[in-house]
């Protein structure tokens, strides 16, 4: 899979569920470990690389239509949501699935889309509210 999801020298381009902005995302290592960065403008994000695993799962588990609710790490996660279950510590993870502290959240933005590129899931593409399930 990461190969699929591109290098620092070649990353995939994605857009946000609206499909309003484009970002990058790619594998790289820190700390010795396989993390998944996003790149939006000058901004950086590293996730967990289990995300895509633990999420897909409890999608399946799920088995219907599951909000986003993307939000920045200060602002509180709508219950039920992606983005909730992405810093909850009954996660597989344990916590937040978002590694910078600070840039932690916004993970019902940017997971999604990869996912959807990689066939492990449907994402909608309103202006608000996008949902997303496991295929």
């Amino acid at each position: 899979m990461r190969t699929k999801i591109g290098t620092k020298e070649k990353p995939l381009v994605l857009k946000t569920p609206p499909l309003s902005s484009e970002f990058t995302m790619h594998v790289d290592e820190k700390d010795g470990k396989d993390v998944l960065v996003c790149t939006v403008g000058k901004t950086v994000l590293f996730y967990s690389m289990n995300s895509l695993t633990d999420l897909h799962e409890m999608l399946k588990k799920h088995g219907d239509w599951m909000d986003l609710g993307s939000a920045d790490e200060q602002k509180p996660a709508k219950e039920r949501t992606v983005e909730f279950w992405g810093r909850s510590e009954d996660n597989p993870n344990g916590g937040w699935y978002g590694l910078k502290k600070g840039l932690r959240g916004r993970f019902g933005m940017y997971v999604p889309p990869l996912m959807e590129a990689l066939g492990l899931a449907e994402v909608t593409h309103d202006p608000r509210n996008n949902k997303m399930k496991a295929i």
